[in-house]
């Protein structure tokens, strides 16, 4: 207890350093400036500023025209004004066991198998994974596999896809009351499935979009693309002024749930579950008052130039000719590694003064006595952020990120529960995380929060946004009737829920 009040000591004393010297000078300035004469002020003019007018004025209006560039160039704000999670109906909803049942029948379905399903193995290791995955009961599966003989066709793909997108959007519409016309930006992520013509397209089809949108439609770059969607959005909305963007980020689950006997490949069926995010994003000065978050930075690390971060998560056929995702024995070093090199490029960015000279002196300490000193300070995060949105990519993910990020469990509380009660919806993940944070009441002005996405490549990606006012939970949260129920406790070895914990929004 003694070190941590020393350290917030520290903390304080380092990062208000200015306002400690400030204040005391500025009063010294204060207390001379009283005792000044009027004929103290002539003297000063007639023997100083008179004589040096020639060197003054040309500082002072180049001071001044700095300071009006300064203002006028400098990128203007990206205001989030709302956003909306996809929540499935409720006769989607799939139990563990309703899981497992849906394997079952697609593979008997598989054409190659003659309607036999026989080999008992594939059943067992499924169970496994699933019953230790931290999934819940309550996760949706698509429409089409649930039927029996399941429908796992083009259409019935685009079906789930529509149903996503449209259903995310029309609450977004609702809850902003923006007219699709005045969008003036979409860019639309989906990994999987990119149909012809794109998903982008079928927004515009839909909801009648304007004919000089700008649109975008990102493909095949995994579970982090609800980020780079972002930083491209951003950077449009840097150029193109008063306009609104829309980001719609979403995966699809029935065209490529994987019917073959891979194990590497299976893993994804475990964790992969419907689900989509809509986000209306401003850069228009008047939405300040009513937006919810403020973009402070974006920050993307891309290790694809490596060899091993590139196929440690690879589609591909199998031995049989099935199309598959395989994830590699390696994509938890590649993870770890490339989640590092993001961190050591944001940290600069949002860690307090304290922070960094505390991680200067240990590096270079590290560099002089390299026997003594084993490890590199791990700076606290927790000190410039208040929430941590970590992508619900599965259990080891977030046991990964919480280690590294010596995180308490109510820091990644939101992603454990996420994972619990949507699964892994790939890129919108952490939109049901900043939900869930809201839901609980949790989100005070001033507050940042930070998402860390992972995806295919291999990439790592943030976002830092800070938070205008006291944010409330969205019409139709996902977490509108749940809410009360979460977090739920896991077991650590098993992976099992045990109790449901009672702690409401406090």
């Amino acid at each position: 207890m003694t070190s941590v009040n020393v350290k917030l000591l520290y903390h304080y004393v380092i990062t208000n350093l200015f306002n400690l010297c400030f204040f005391p000078l500025t009063a010294i300035v204060a207390g001379k400036a009283y005792r000044l004469t009027i004929d103290d002020l002539h003297h000063l003019y007639y023997s100083y500023l008179q004589h040096n007018l020639i060197t003054i004025a040309p500082l002072f209006a180049f001071t001044v025209f700095g300071s009006v560039l300064y203002i006028a160039t400098r990128p203007k704000p990206v205001y989030l004004v709302e956003y909306s999670c996809y929540l499935p109906p409720t006769h989607c909803r799939s139990s563990i066991s309703k899981v497992m049942d849906i394997f079952y029948q697609v593979r008997k379905a598989d054409p190659s198998r003659n309607g036999t399903c026989d080999d008992s193995s594939w059943l067992d290791f499924l169970r496994k994974i699933q019953e230790r995955s931290g999934l819940g009961d309550e996760t949706h599966g698509p429409e089409g596999l649930l039927q029996v003989p399941p429908r796992k066709t083009f259409a019935a793909a685009r079906e789930e896809t529509e149903q996503v997108i449209i259903g995310a959007l029309e609450n977004l519409f609702k809850n902003t009351n923006v007219n699709p016309k005045d969008i003036g930006i979409l860019v639309v992520n989906s990994s999987m499935f990119n149909p012809t013509p794109s998903l982008s397209a079928m927004v515009v089809n839909t909801f009648k979009l304007r004919s000089n949108v700008r649109s975008f439609n990102l493909g095949g770059m995994g579970c982090s693309a609800g980020v780079i969607a972002i930083d491209l959005a951003k950077d449009l909305l840097h150029v193109h002024k008063n306009t609104y963007a829309l980001v719609v980020s979403t995966e699809n689950t029935t065209y490529n749930i994987y019917a073959g006997d891979n194990r590497s490949m299976m893993v994804s069926n475990c964790l992969f579950r419907v689900g989509g995010a809509a986000i209306l994003l401003s850069n228009k000065p008047g939405d300040r008052r009513r937006s919810k978050y403020e973009l402070v930075h974006t920050v993307r690390t891309h290790t694809g130039a490596d060899d091993k971060s590139f196929r440690c998560v690879q589609q591909g056929d199998d031995e049989n000719g099935k199309i598959g995702v395989s994830l590699s024995k390696d994509i938890t070093d590649v993870a770890g590694r490339t989640v590092k090199k993001n961190i050591a490029t944001l940290g600069p960015l949002i860690l307090p003064l304290s922070e960094k000279l505390l991680f200067f002196v240990t590096f270079m300490g590290k560099k002089l006595f390299k026997d003594k000193i084993k490890h590199y300070y791990v700076p606290d995060f927790k000190l410039a952020i208040d929430h941590f949105c970590i992508h619900a990519g599965g259990r080891a993910v977030i046991d990964v990120l919480e280690k590294n990020l010596a995180l308490a469990p109510i820091d990644v509380e939101a992603s454990r529960s996420t994972l619990h009660r949507f699964g892994n919806t790939s890129s919108s993940s952490i939109w049901y995380e900043l939900a869930y944070i809201e839901a609980k009441g949790r989100m005070k002005k001033g507050n940042k929060v930070w998402q860390i996405a992972l995806g295919s490549g291999f990439k790592c990606n943030s976002a830092v946004w800070v938070a205008l006012n006291n944010v409330k939970a969205s019409t139709n949260s996902p977490w509108e009737h749940c809410i009360d129920r979460y977090p739920v406790k896991i077991d650590s070895d098993s992976g099992k829920s045990e109790t449901r914990v009672q702690n409401g929004r406090s």
